[in-house]
């Protein structure tokens, strides 16, 4: 799907990838909202309406371009690890590993609330938001009372997921009431987490960290066991951040900082555009970002973690010198090879942009999906896992440590085009995510594909996503045998699924034209859609 609207009359857009957020996030535009409130508005009903990739109990990142020649500004809203939360109590509490879900994989705190303060108020301050709390969570609060029909993408993982799940603490109460779990087109309520945003709307974001909501939080983790505590909460920060910049001839390409791999997206782009790739998806164009996929993953999966704790200077990556030796090294006819690296991932981007020219891009996400499986009694809220990412090995470089923020697949990206074309695009999906970015970015700015075929065209993963083991190149069908078979005979290992399977990611992505036409495009492995106001 795709919409262009003139710059006369136009109001904003917004895509997300269920269709009840994008309408959300338009009917604040509509109501004279700007694009940072309409996003928060989304936001919050994707945490109500896509409770298996994201919510309150998650993290969120944003990169918003406040208008024609400023540059683009980052709040990263990352929980960090317990303070109890080291490697002593988890080996004392009988792990070798970071468990993966239920009450000791909810480890960090969950810092989407503060992104969404963060943003409400910067856009206060500098963008003229007037709306009040109370509108801006209107629709997440009467979806979470009055319900939603269930889609298909979350009645499939409920399904998927019910063996791990199904005994952790709080998951069965509110996502197998009757002991099935959820089924399509079922009507699905959340009456806690609606009273919970009611309670937000009333009292402010800071009452989910030092308020009585917090103190609430705190004792259901607590009684659960969770290493959290009303401390940890309390203690929580969202932070401003400088976007990475990374420049490719007059295209400028912006992501997020560490503890995100925003550095691996810039790092496969900046790579790519040295190997002369003339044509998209062809063998040439798949094999190249492939190989410089391995390249900027061999650098994350050595050294990336919390910046705090990081050896070396990331942006160091992105010097001319280390993207031409990496490219360099990639040879047309043998695929390198690719050690695993055990990464999941279940997220949500969201895009929007308002009438005075202002552009956001924005994730958020529980790590795997449903997080940890806990779901708080008192607030109805599901708690992430992305501590799991920690290692309790104390020579890693990822080794948990209280106060330490975690290793984030998620990040939100932004690309400033030559003709002053500013384009908001990203994914959810893992390792998938940095790989989508840029078969988006290149497809529509390199190749000239409009921006919704380039996400609707055919895609592929290397790596993990969604909590899978699988470790090799997942594949869509729709892409020539003659090519399948080239890639197969340089040595990569594919596995062809699907013809638009949502292993893929579900990406979207929002282009503001400099006289003010605006496109948006939804991705049709998704639940989404973009509204236009």
């Amino acid at each position: 799907m795709i919409i262009e609207q003139g710059y006369s009359g136009f109001g904003g857009a917004v895509t997300a990838p269920h269709h009840l957020a994008a309408q959300a996030g338009g009917r604040v535009l509509a109501d004279g909202g700007n694009a940072i409130e309409a996003m928060i508005a989304a936001a919050a009903c994707i945490a109500v309406v896509y409770p298996h990739m994201n919510g309150l109990g998650g993290d969120n990142f944003w990169l918003i371009h406040p208008g024609r020649g400023i540059k683009p500004i980052g709040f990263d809203a990352c929980g960090a690890a317990a303070e109890l939360a080291d490697t002593k109590w988890y080996r004392e509490s009988g792990y070798e590993h970071m468990p993966t879900r239920g009450p000791k994989a909810a480890s960090t705190v969950a810092g989407a609330v503060s992104g969404w303060g963060k943003a409400y108020e910067w856009s206060s301050r500098h963008c003229d938001g007037k709306l009040p709390l109370t509108r801006l969570f209107e629709d997440a609060i009467y979806y979470a009372r009055a319900g939603f029909s269930v889609t298909d993408t979350l009645a499939r993982n409920a399904h998927l997921k019910r063996s791990e799940l199904e005994f952790v603490e709080g998951y069965s109460n509110l996502f197998m009431p009757s002991g099935s779990t959820l089924c399509p087109g079922e009507r699905f309520c959340q009456p806690q987490l609606a009273l919970t945003l009611e309670r937000l709307a009333a009292s402010g974001f800071d009452d989910f960290y030092t308020g009585e909501l917090a103190h609430d939080i705190a004792e259901d983790l607590k009684q659960v066991g969770s290493p959290l505590r009303v401390a940890d909460l309390n203690r929580h920060q969202p932070i401003q951040v400088d976007p990475l910049q990374l420049s490719l001839g007059e295209t400028v390409l912006f992501n997020m900082p560490p503890p995100t791999q925003g550095i691996s997206s810039l790092m496969l782009l900046g790579i790519f555009s040295r190997l002369g790739v003339e044509y998209a998806d062809r063998f040439e164009y798949i094999h190249g970002l492939l190989e410089s996929t391995k390249r900027a993953f061999s650098y994350r999966d050595r050294y990336l973690t919390d910046p705090e704790h990081m050896t070396v200077d990331p942006r160091q990556w992105l010097s001319d010198a280390l993207l031409d030796r990496n490219a360099t090294t990639i040879k047309w006819e043998q695929a390198a090879p690719w050690p695993a690296k055990e990464d999941g991932g279940d997220t949500v981007w969201l895009g929007s942009v308002d009438a005075q020219g202002r552009v956001v891009s924005f994730i958020q996400s529980l790590y795997w999906e449903f997080g940890s499986g806990v779901v708080l009694p008192q607030t109805g809220i599901t708690w992430q896992n992305r501590g799991s990412s920690f290692s309790l090995d104390s020579g890693h470089h990822n080794c948990l440590k209280p106060f330490q923020r975690p290793f984030h697949t998620i990040q939100p990206a932004l690309a400033h085009l030559p003709d002053g074309r500013v384009v908001a695009y990203g994914t959810m999906g893992g390792d998938g995510q940095p790989q989508t970015q840029a078969m988006i970015l290149s497809r529509y700015a390199w190749y000239g594909q409009g921006i919704q075929q380039a996400i609707s065209a055919p895609r592929w993963l290397l790596g993990r996503t969604w909590g899978s083991e699988v470790t090799n190149v997942r594949i869509e069908n729709r892409f020539p045998a003659e090519v399948l078979d080239r890639l197969l005979s340089v040595g990569h290992e594919l596995e062809v699924i699907g013809p638009y399977d949502d292993i893929m990611g579900h990406a979207g992505a929002i282009v503001l034209h400099p006289d003010g036409l605006i496109e948006g495009a939804s991705d049709p492995r998704s639940d989404g859609s973009v509204v236009v106001v």
